[in-house]
């Protein structure tokens, strides 16, 4: 498994603030599409950036291959919808994943 660094690049910087109603849903069906990734442990965390510079959507994803992430992509609906978005995919060789269960308490960490 390799893990990759994923940015949904919008239509516009200024997306999230400006987005229609048809925009708003194709969002929601992205949302829904990647839940079974989440859920399954592929996608390790997503959601919006809010760049003072433009937002963007963000995943890190851990998976068998490139291809397959970039098939899963041009499968999301934000993608077949037509609407402008871009997926930019970053290798991240040497990621280290925190353990699901802590192995010391927050409490440990010194300020």
């Amino acid at each position: 498994m390799a893990y990759f660094l994923s940015r949904l690049i919008p239509p516009r910087p200024s997306f999230p603030l400006d987005m229609s109603v048809a925009e708003r849903d194709v969002m929601l069906a992205h949302q829904d599409y990647w839940l079974p990734h989440l859920n399954a442990g592929l996608v390790l965390v997503m959601g919006p950036v809010m760049d003072p510079k433009g937002a963007y959507g963000v995943m890190i994803v851990n998976t068998p291959s490139l291809k397959m992430l970039e098939d899963w992509q041009r499968q999301d609906p934000v993608v077949l919808a037509g609407l402008g978005f871009a997926f930019e995919n970053y290798p991240m060789p040497s990621a280290k994943i925190a353990p699901i269960e802590p192995l010391a308490p927050v409490s440990s960490i010194s300020p």
